[in-house]
């Protein structure tokens, strides 16, 4: 199998062309091609030459992933279907809001975090998808020269394969490749890796955290275990969110298990000082589960009470709901259909 350009930076396309006997020059004018027209065949590389344009396709595949399928919500929510290397499927998600286009990626086919609420965890770990993977999911749609913004929060556990998704934020906000903004980007995790994570990026974190009591959060998340709340919590703290960038925490409401004033008062408790903002999220029925959404009453108490308490929390709006619309259903349909 060829390796794939898509995903290489600068100084690694430059490489490239000296291994193959083309102009050093050649290595920018491929990542202009990949990265700013975003060419999906070496044929439309045209102030390449055609000899080294073969050299390239003889070595080389440029690695771009179409989407298999795509169904549109009512309320414009588009997801996506991608094939993957691995046999199986991922998904990708347009959510259209006014002046702004937010997608939202996946990183991974499968995740071996196992949130109990999450169908992609109930689908098993498959493995990473590699970074070609993850940029043709901004290249390959057509929506591509709209989006405003991306959070990695589809498949997968984003800091579980730092690797590639660094090096596609790296694409995304280098010069020689997207030129976005770091701001544009949130990545979230459980809070693995983030010490990591946050030592070399710029980009925006979000930690999935659905329970700040460490029992009840291992109970719905066994990954708590090795990853504890508190633990993030520590890492977190010795970062500046004053500036530039941001972290957030995300919290799924449900019905009786974490939508209570306790609930809220150790959430209050636990960011305490902290520059954040906390998004409430009515849950999406997966069916077969004990889980089920909190009312929104009950949202908007929790809600009351966090901000009385100087917490900058916010409800965020269901999208997609007539498409599958919790992450792993639509790929969890079709990899049974396979």
């Amino acid at each position: 199998m060829k390796e794939k350009l898509l995903g290489k930076n600068l100084q690694e396309l430059k490489d490239i062309c000296k291994v193959l006997s083309l102009p050093q020059f050649a290595g920018g004018q491929i990542a202009q091609w990949l990265y700013k027209k975003r060419v999906n065949t070496f044929e439309k590389m045209t102030n390449i030459s055609l000899s080294s344009r073969q050299r390239l396709s003889e070595n080389y595949d440029i690695g771009f992933v179409q989407p298999a399928e795509v169904v549109v919500s009512k309320d414009g929510t588009k997801k996506y279907l991608f094939p993957c290397h691995l046999g199986t499927f991922i998904e990708a998600v347009t959510i259209p809001d006014e002046e702004r286009v937010t997608l939202c990626v996946s990183s991974q086919a499968g995740c071996r975090m196992g949130c109990k609420f999450c169908m992609t965890g109930r689908q098993g770990f498959k493995g990473n998808i590699d970074v070609a993977e993850i940029l043709s999911q901004f290249f390959a749609i057509p929506e591509a020269d709209r989006l405003t913004n991306a959070v990695f929060m589809g498949m997968g556990e984003p800091l579980d394969n730092l690797e590639n998704v660094e090096r596609a934020i790296d694409v995304l906000t280098s010069d020689w490749g997207c030129s976005w903004s770091p701001k544009r980007i949130t990545v979230s995790t459980i809070g693995i890796n983030v010490q990591k994570y946050l030592d070399e990026t710029k980009t925006h974190l979000a930690i999935s955290m659905h329970n700040p009591y460490a029992d009840e959060r291992q109970d719905m998340m066994p990954a708590e275990k090795q990853n504890p709340i508190d633990k993030t919590m520590e890492i977190i703290r010795q970062y500046d969110f004053t500036g530039q960038r941001r972290v957030s925490f995300e919290y799924i409401m449900f019905k009786g298990l974490n939508d209570n004033k306790r609930h809220a008062d150790a959430i209050i408790s636990k960011l305490r000082g902290l520059e954040c903002r906390v998004n409430l999220i009515r849950f999406h029925d997966i069916g077969d589960t004990k889980f089920q959404s909190s009312p929104m009453a009950v949202i908007e108490q929790f809600k009351e009470r966090l901000c009385n308490a100087g917490i900058i929390a916010t409800i965020r709006a269901s999208r997609g709901e007539d498409i599958f619309a919790a992450c792993g259903m639509l790929s969890g349909l079709k990899n049974k259909k396979q």
